[in-house]
Protein backbone atom coordinates (compact mmCIF):
# COMPACT_ATOMS: atom_id res chain seq x y z
CA UNK A 1 0.00 0.00 0.00
CA UNK A 2 2.96 2.51 0.58
CA UNK A 3 4.67 1.67 -2.34
CA UNK A 4 1.04 2.26 -3.95
CA UNK A 5 0.92 5.46 -2.51
CA UNK A 6 4.45 6.64 -3.36
CA UNK A 7 3.92 5.66 -6.78
CA UNK A 8 0.45 8.08 -7.21
CA UNK A 9 2.24 10.67 -5.92
CA UNK A 10 5.90 10.40 -8.12
CA UNK A 11 3.33 10.20 -11.34
CA UNK A 12 0.83 13.16 -9.61
CA UNK A 13 4.76 15.39 -9.19
CA UNK A 14 6.15 14.13 -13.14
CA UNK A 15 2.51 15.12 -14.29
CA UNK A 16 2.70 18.62 -12.71
CA UNK A 17 6.27 18.79 -13.66
CA UNK A 18 5.37 18.35 -17.30
CA UNK A 19 2.36 20.57 -17.20
CA UNK A 20 4.65 23.37 -16.17
CA UNK A 21 7.32 22.69 -18.64
CA UNK A 22 4.86 22.85 -21.42
CA UNK A 23 3.75 26.14 -19.72
CA UNK A 24 7.24 28.13 -19.87
CA UNK A 25 7.36 26.44 -23.22
CA UNK A 26 4.42 27.92 -24.73
CA UNK A 27 5.54 31.25 -23.17
CA UNK A 28 8.74 30.89 -24.85
CA UNK A 29 7.03 30.33 -27.76
CA UNK A 30 5.09 33.34 -27.51
CA UNK A 31 7.40 35.30 -26.98
CA UNK A 32 9.93 34.77 -30.07
CA UNK A 33 6.93 35.43 -32.43
CA UNK A 34 6.54 39.41 -30.28
CA UNK A 35 7.60 42.32 -32.22
CA UNK A 36 7.25 46.19 -31.90
CA UNK A 37 3.46 45.64 -33.67
CA UNK A 38 2.57 42.89 -30.47
CA UNK A 39 3.85 46.14 -28.30
CA UNK A 40 2.28 48.76 -29.40
CA UNK A 41 -1.33 46.61 -29.81
CA UNK A 42 -0.76 45.79 -26.04
CA UNK A 43 0.02 49.54 -24.90
CA UNK A 44 -3.38 50.83 -27.31
CA UNK A 45 -5.42 48.15 -25.63
CA UNK A 46 -4.08 49.17 -22.40
CA UNK A 47 -4.70 53.04 -22.35
CA UNK A 48 -7.83 52.70 -23.98
CA UNK A 49 -9.18 50.12 -21.26
CA UNK A 50 -7.46 52.43 -18.82
CA UNK A 51 -9.47 55.63 -19.91
CA UNK A 52 -12.75 53.82 -20.08
CA UNK A 53 -12.47 52.76 -16.53
CA UNK A 54 -11.60 56.16 -15.80
CA UNK A 55 -14.81 57.65 -17.31
CA UNK A 56 -17.07 54.72 -15.93
CA UNK A 57 -15.49 55.31 -12.55
CA UNK A 58 -17.41 58.67 -12.28
CA UNK A 59 -20.90 56.80 -12.62
CA UNK A 60 -22.63 54.06 -10.98
CA UNK A 61 -22.02 51.90 -13.67
CA UNK A 62 -19.14 50.83 -11.81
CA UNK A 63 -21.17 48.93 -9.26
CA UNK A 64 -23.17 47.17 -12.63
CA UNK A 65 -19.63 45.61 -13.68
CA UNK A 66 -18.96 44.75 -10.32
CA UNK A 67 -22.01 42.32 -10.15
CA UNK A 68 -21.10 41.23 -13.65
CA UNK A 69 -17.36 39.97 -11.77
CA UNK A 70 -19.27 38.14 -9.35
CA UNK A 71 -21.99 36.75 -11.81
CA UNK A 72 -18.47 35.34 -14.21
CA UNK A 73 -16.91 34.41 -11.19
CA UNK A 74 -20.32 32.28 -9.94
CA UNK A 75 -20.14 30.74 -13.30
CA UNK A 76 -16.69 29.47 -13.24
CA UNK A 77 -17.47 28.43 -9.54
CA UNK A 78 -20.82 26.30 -10.58
CA UNK A 79 -18.76 25.16 -13.71
CA UNK A 80 -16.30 23.53 -12.18
CA UNK A 81 -18.32 21.92 -9.50
CA UNK A 82 -20.26 20.36 -12.27
CA UNK A 83 -23.69 21.82 -11.49
CA UNK A 84 -25.69 21.33 -14.28
CA UNK A 85 -28.82 23.31 -14.00
CA UNK A 86 -27.00 25.94 -12.96
CA UNK A 87 -24.07 26.53 -14.88
CA UNK A 88 -26.89 26.17 -18.34
CA UNK A 89 -28.87 29.31 -16.44
CA UNK A 90 -25.17 31.27 -16.04
CA UNK A 91 -24.36 30.11 -19.64
CA UNK A 92 -27.41 31.25 -21.45
CA UNK A 93 -27.09 35.17 -19.14
CA UNK A 94 -23.06 35.05 -21.43
CA UNK A 95 -24.72 33.75 -23.95
CA UNK A 96 -26.37 37.14 -24.54
CA UNK A 97 -23.81 39.53 -22.60
CA UNK A 98 -23.66 42.26 -25.71
CA UNK A 99 -27.13 42.78 -25.70
CA UNK A 100 -27.11 42.78 -21.73
CA UNK A 101 -23.71 45.29 -21.99
CA UNK A 102 -25.83 47.32 -24.91
CA UNK A 103 -28.90 47.62 -22.37
CA UNK A 104 -27.24 48.23 -19.19
CA UNK A 105 -24.36 50.62 -20.15
CA UNK A 106 -26.62 52.50 -23.12
CA UNK A 107 -25.76 56.17 -21.53
CA UNK A 108 -22.30 55.30 -19.98
CA UNK A 109 -21.20 54.22 -23.73
CA UNK A 110 -22.40 57.67 -25.14
CA UNK A 111 -20.80 59.36 -22.19
CA UNK A 112 -17.78 57.67 -23.46
CA UNK A 113 -17.70 58.90 -27.06
CA UNK A 114 -19.00 62.36 -25.76
CA UNK A 115 -16.06 62.93 -23.49
CA UNK A 116 -13.38 61.49 -25.88
CA UNK A 117 -14.88 63.68 -28.81
CA UNK A 118 -14.67 66.76 -26.34
CA UNK A 119 -10.46 65.62 -25.09
CA UNK A 120 -11.29 63.69 -22.29
CA UNK A 121 -9.24 60.81 -23.96
CA UNK A 122 -6.27 63.21 -24.03
CA UNK A 123 -6.41 64.72 -20.23
CA UNK A 124 -7.03 61.37 -19.28
CA UNK A 125 -3.46 60.07 -20.89
CA UNK A 126 -2.04 62.95 -19.17
CA UNK A 127 -3.25 61.94 -15.76
CA UNK A 128 -1.48 58.77 -16.47
CA UNK A 129 1.66 60.65 -16.09
CA UNK A 130 0.94 62.82 -13.28
CA UNK A 131 2.95 61.80 -9.81
CA UNK A 132 1.55 62.25 -6.31
CA UNK A 133 -0.78 59.41 -4.88
CA UNK A 134 -1.88 60.26 -1.39
CA UNK A 135 -4.25 62.90 0.15
CA UNK A 136 -3.10 64.03 3.29
CA UNK A 137 -4.75 63.19 6.02
CA UNK A 138 -4.07 66.82 7.78
CA UNK A 139 -5.87 68.01 4.40
CA UNK A 140 -9.02 65.25 5.48
CA UNK A 141 -8.77 66.77 9.12
CA UNK A 142 -8.94 70.42 7.66
CA UNK A 143 -11.70 69.51 5.83
CA UNK A 144 -13.36 67.90 8.24
CA UNK A 145 -13.18 70.66 10.49
CA UNK A 146 -14.39 73.18 8.29
CA UNK A 147 -17.66 71.52 7.85
CA UNK A 148 -18.10 70.51 11.49
CA UNK A 149 -17.73 74.30 12.02
CA UNK A 150 -19.83 75.64 9.35
CA UNK A 151 -22.84 72.93 10.53
CA UNK A 152 -22.51 74.34 13.76
CA UNK A 153 -23.22 77.59 12.76
CA UNK A 154 -25.73 76.63 10.51
CA UNK A 155 -27.56 75.33 13.09
CA UNK A 156 -27.95 77.69 15.23
CA UNK A 157 -29.17 79.95 12.58
CA UNK A 158 -31.48 77.37 11.17
CA UNK A 159 -29.89 77.65 7.74
CA UNK A 160 -30.84 74.37 5.76
CA UNK A 161 -27.86 72.31 4.37
CA UNK A 162 -27.16 69.06 2.84
CA UNK A 163 -22.96 68.28 2.87
CA UNK A 164 -22.16 64.99 0.63
CA UNK A 165 -18.52 63.07 1.22
CA UNK A 166 -17.74 60.71 -1.50
CA UNK A 167 -16.31 57.99 -0.58
CA UNK A 168 -15.06 54.90 -2.67
CA UNK A 169 -18.32 54.94 -4.93
CA UNK A 170 -18.53 57.13 -7.52
CA UNK A 171 -20.89 60.04 -7.48
CA UNK A 172 -20.35 62.20 -11.29
CA UNK A 173 -23.85 61.33 -12.40
CA UNK A 174 -24.63 64.05 -9.20
CA UNK A 175 -21.85 66.20 -9.76
CA UNK A 176 -23.10 66.84 -13.24
CA UNK A 177 -26.69 67.86 -12.18
CA UNK A 178 -24.88 70.96 -10.19
CA UNK A 179 -22.47 73.71 -10.55
CA UNK A 180 -18.82 72.59 -10.58
CA UNK A 181 -16.55 74.61 -8.18
CA UNK A 182 -13.47 72.34 -7.76
CA UNK A 183 -12.62 74.64 -4.09
CA UNK A 184 -10.96 74.07 -1.16
CA UNK A 185 -13.91 74.06 1.57
CA UNK A 186 -13.94 76.13 4.41
CA UNK A 187 -16.49 77.27 6.98
CA UNK A 188 -17.31 80.81 5.33
CA UNK A 189 -17.05 79.08 1.88
CA UNK A 190 -20.01 76.21 3.05
CA UNK A 191 -21.83 78.58 4.99
CA UNK A 192 -22.13 80.94 1.84
CA UNK A 193 -22.88 78.28 -0.30
CA UNK A 194 -25.70 77.84 2.10
CA UNK A 195 -27.27 81.18 2.70
CA UNK A 196 -30.65 81.25 2.23
CA UNK A 197 -30.35 83.92 -1.23
CA UNK A 198 -27.47 82.06 -2.90
CA UNK A 199 -28.58 80.44 -5.67
CA UNK A 200 -27.34 76.69 -4.66
CA UNK A 201 -28.75 76.75 -1.10
CA UNK A 202 -31.58 74.22 -2.03
CA UNK A 203 -29.17 71.60 -3.75
CA UNK A 204 -26.35 69.45 -1.97
CA UNK A 205 -22.72 70.00 -1.78
CA UNK A 206 -20.20 67.12 -2.72
CA UNK A 207 -17.05 66.90 -1.34
CA UNK A 208 -14.34 64.45 -2.90
CA UNK A 209 -11.12 64.32 -2.03
CA UNK A 210 -11.04 67.31 0.66
CA UNK A 211 -12.22 69.33 -2.47
CA UNK A 212 -16.05 70.84 -3.06
CA UNK A 213 -16.27 69.07 -6.09
CA UNK A 214 -19.84 71.21 -6.77
CA UNK A 215 -22.96 72.32 -5.59
CA UNK A 216 -26.11 72.89 -5.67
CA UNK A 217 -26.74 69.08 -7.06
CA UNK A 218 -29.87 67.44 -7.47
CA UNK A 219 -29.95 63.95 -5.09
CA UNK A 220 -32.53 61.08 -5.65
CA UNK A 221 -34.91 60.54 -3.05
CA UNK A 222 -35.96 58.11 -1.40
CA UNK A 223 -38.41 55.17 -1.95
CA UNK A 224 -38.00 53.38 1.12
CA UNK A 225 -42.14 53.71 2.37
CA UNK A 226 -41.33 53.40 6.65
CA UNK A 227 -39.85 57.26 6.19
CA UNK A 228 -41.41 59.40 9.04
CA UNK A 229 -43.49 61.66 7.22
CA UNK A 230 -41.97 64.08 9.42
CA UNK A 231 -38.75 64.22 7.39
CA UNK A 232 -38.09 66.72 4.56
CA UNK A 233 -36.81 66.88 1.50
CA UNK A 234 -32.97 67.10 2.64
CA UNK A 235 -33.41 64.48 4.75
CA UNK A 236 -35.15 61.91 2.14
CA UNK A 237 -32.34 62.98 -0.57
CA UNK A 238 -29.69 62.11 2.30
CA UNK A 239 -31.06 58.83 2.94
CA UNK A 240 -31.56 58.41 -0.96
CA UNK A 241 -28.20 58.97 -1.65
CA UNK A 242 -27.19 56.99 0.63
CA UNK A 243 -29.25 53.72 -0.10
CA UNK A 244 -27.46 53.85 -3.75
CA UNK A 245 -23.61 54.72 -2.73
CA UNK A 246 -21.52 54.47 0.37
CA UNK A 247 -21.30 58.22 0.98
CA UNK A 248 -21.97 60.03 3.65
CA UNK A 249 -24.35 62.55 3.82
CA UNK A 250 -24.50 65.37 6.70
CA UNK A 251 -28.02 67.36 6.56
CA UNK A 252 -28.93 70.70 8.66
CA UNK A 253 -32.75 71.38 9.30
CA UNK A 254 -33.70 73.92 8.62
CA UNK A 255 -37.00 74.01 10.77
CA UNK A 256 -34.79 72.87 14.02
CA UNK A 257 -31.34 73.39 13.35
CA UNK A 258 -30.87 69.98 14.39
CA UNK A 259 -27.86 68.04 12.67
CA UNK A 260 -28.47 64.43 11.24
CA UNK A 261 -25.74 61.95 9.48
CA UNK A 262 -27.26 59.05 6.58
CA UNK A 263 -25.26 55.82 6.09
CA UNK A 264 -26.12 52.89 4.48
CA UNK A 265 -29.53 54.01 4.24
CA UNK A 266 -29.93 54.88 7.52
CA UNK A 267 -30.44 58.49 9.08
CA UNK A 268 -29.50 59.39 13.02
CA UNK A 269 -30.99 62.43 13.57
CA UNK A 270 -29.97 65.12 16.52
CA UNK A 271 -25.95 64.70 16.29
CA UNK A 272 -23.92 66.87 18.50
CA UNK A 273 -20.97 68.63 17.23
CA UNK A 274 -18.25 66.20 18.82
CA UNK A 275 -20.52 62.94 17.21
CA UNK A 276 -20.41 64.66 13.88
CA UNK A 277 -16.59 64.99 14.34
CA UNK A 278 -16.48 61.42 15.09
CA UNK A 279 -18.19 59.76 12.65
CA UNK A 280 -16.38 61.73 9.79
CA UNK A 281 -13.39 60.79 10.89
CA UNK A 282 -14.07 57.19 11.66
CA UNK A 283 -15.66 56.85 8.36
CA UNK A 284 -13.32 59.21 6.31
CA UNK A 285 -9.54 58.75 7.42
CA UNK A 286 -9.94 54.85 7.62
CA UNK A 287 -9.85 54.79 4.07
CA UNK A 288 -6.43 56.58 4.06
CA UNK A 289 -4.44 54.05 6.39
CA UNK A 290 -1.36 53.40 6.22
CA UNK A 291 -1.71 49.58 5.03
CA UNK A 292 -0.47 48.88 1.34
CA UNK A 293 -4.32 48.01 0.59
CA UNK A 294 -4.90 51.67 1.89
CA UNK A 295 -1.94 53.29 -0.51
CA UNK A 296 -3.21 51.16 -3.30
CA UNK A 297 -6.66 52.76 -3.05
CA UNK A 298 -4.74 56.15 -2.53
CA UNK A 299 -3.30 55.95 -6.19
CA UNK A 300 -6.09 54.83 -7.99
CA UNK A 301 -8.75 57.71 -5.85
CA UNK A 302 -5.49 60.29 -7.08
CA UNK A 303 -6.40 58.95 -10.45
CA UNK A 304 -9.92 60.83 -10.21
Amino acid sequence: MYIFDVALRFRYIKNLWNTIIDYFSQIKGLFSTFNLIDLVDIIFVAVMLYIVIRILRETRAMQLIKGLIFVAALYFLVTFLSMGASSYLLRSVFSNIIIIIVILFGPEIRNILEQMGVGAARNSFRKILSSGYAVEINEINKTIDAAVKACVDMSDNLVGALIVFEKETMLGDFIESGTTLEAKPSKELIENIFYPKSPMHDGAMIIRNTVISAAGCILPLTKNPNISSSLGTRHRAAIGLTEQSDAIVVVVSEETGHISVARNGALKQDVSSGELRDILTNSLISSYSGSNEGIFRRMLRRGK
